[in-house]
């Protein structure tokens, strides 16, 4: 039988093999490299990761933080390596949702 971490960890190496991944990879050390980008991109970060952990808790979005963050998708997306960040992340994002979607099958077709 297969050891199914022996599995996992070949998915893993299988992931940061892909062409999408190694771009991510390049993108995310251009904007480290550029001071603005850098900056905005940790300003979306966290203001992402706030936005989401007060919707978990059930708490709906102001109009002033719904505002906001239009306003951050703006400056995000003038900017061009975000941008291209962006789109990297969309690309593996692909790949990632496909495997999610194959490795719950089998706990989906337990609750079927």
């Amino acid at each position: 039988m297969t050891n199914i971490y022996d599995l996992a960890n070949e998915l893993e190496r299988g992931i940061r093999a892909l062409p999408e991944y190694k771009t991510l990879v390049e993108k995310k050390e251009a904007i480290a490299a550029d001071a603005e980008a850098s900056a905005l991109f940790k300003e979306f970060t966290d203001f992402q990761e706030d936005f989401y952990a007060k919707m978990q808790a059930g708490t709906m979005p102001t109009a002033e933080e719904q505002a906001a963050v239009q306003e951050l998708g703006q400056k995000v997306e003038a900017n061009a390596l975000l941008k291209e960040y962006l789109a990297a992340q969309q690309g593996l994002s692909v790949y990632l949702n496909d495997i999610e979607r194959i490795i719950f099958k089998p706990l989906q077709e337990l609750n079927s």
